[in-house]
């Protein structure tokens, strides 16, 4: 792994800051205000939803059901009736309240619910054992750099780097594994944009939260039943651009779009943001060429158009139930010309 410069070490996070939203025992504020909704939506998942520090629920193809945050950390749920029928219908209505539909055409989808509750569901045959589903859980309020320095996730040297970058307009790239704090650390960093420019975000499923006066978001589309109207992240990059966007953001870089995104980068559109999935910093540079081949760029291509489109690297960790910021870099060539990664300095 690529080590940040002096001053900006990885530091480990303490209490709940990105694995945990705050205590509370409630639904979340976004369904206070129609709670019958949300018991309804949730049927008797909804207690669980509620419990103090709880940041992912899953059912898995058995009808058991595990809960991840808080003290306990993934642990299974006690009580909970293994019920494969009633895991199938909740993945249905769920998929529903999102505004999509999951059969065995369309047999794994993902959806924001109203709120801000992130839904992945999979059917069988693709899941083996039966229907699975994964429930990510939102903090209950957008956290901020200042937040996430008085957690222990980032040291205030880092804070210093990402809140220069913003000002400079350099593009950022956050990477890190699934779950590790991506989407939690971009949005409280985009937050020190200045308040006159417009940010557009560009996702999957809507997800990102960044507390910033002028913010619009796209999100894809699945085909209908018919297989028609569907739409994808490569086409929302393209709308985004006609947009007039301040900051172009896009919420996960996972196919052929980084293509797309790169171009607008590298013509005129700085101070935008992204992440990808990536284990360590010194793999992404692997990432990147492998989304590059997908859109048909060569590696040295990929290279030339990333090391001048993408300014930071900061890389996220989960270490057990805990996320840290491990580290900073920036792109550079190998000795052969393709992608490399060094310490951002």
């Amino acid at each position: 792994m690529v080590l940040p410069p002096s001053g900006t070490g990885s530091s480990p996070i303490g209490p709940p800051s990105m694995s945990a939203p705050p205590p509370r025992t409630a639904p979340p504020p976004a369904h206070t205000a129609a709670a019958p909704d949300f018991w309804e939506t949730f049927g008797p998942l909804a207690p669980y939803l509620m419990r103090a520090g709880v940041t992912d629920l899953f059912v898995t193809g058995d009808g058991v059901l595990w809960s991840d945050g808080g003290p306990r950390g993934l642990h299974r749920v006690d009580g909970w009736p293994p019920d494969l029928h009633a895991a199938r219908r909740l993945a249905t209505r769920l998929i529903a309240t999102g505004g999509r539909h999951i059969d065995e055409a369309t047999p794994f989808v993902d959806v924001r619910i109203p709120g801000g509750v992130r839904v992945h569901a999979v059917l069988p045959p693709i899941s083996t054992g039966g229907t699975l589903l994964s429930i990510r859980i939102p903090a209950a309020a957008a956290l901020t750099l200042d937040d996430l320095v008085g957690a222990g996730s980032l040291t205030s040297d880092g804070v210093a780097l990402l809140r220069a970058a913003v000002t400079a307009r350099a593009n950022i790239l956050v990477t890190g594994a699934g779950g590790a704090g991506k989407t939690t650390l971009l949005a409280a960093t985009l937050a020190h944009a200045p308040p006159t420019e417009r940010i557009v975000l560009i996702e999957d499923v809507a997800e990102l939260r960044i507390p910033h006066p002028h913010v619009v978001g796209l999100q894809t589309r699945q085909p209908n039943l018919e297989g028609a109207g569907g739409v994808g992240l490569r086409r929302l990059v393209r709308e985004a651009l006609r947009m007039r966007p301040d900051r172009l953001v896009l919420g996960e870089c996972r196919g052929e779009e980084v293509a797309d995104l790169l171009s607008a980068l590298n013509t005129g559109h700085d101070g935008g943001a992204g992440t990808l999935h990536a284990n360590s910093l010194a793999d992404v540079p692997a990432r990147m060429e492998a989304l590059g081949a997908l859109a048909g760029l060569d590696d040295i291509a990929t290279a030339r158009q990333t090391i001048s489109a993408i300014g930071m690297i900061v890389h996220v960790e989960r270490v057990g139930d805990r996320r840290r910021v491990a580290g900073f870099g920036r792109f550079t060539t190998s000795p052969d010309g393709r992608l490399a990664v060094v310490p951002y300095e």
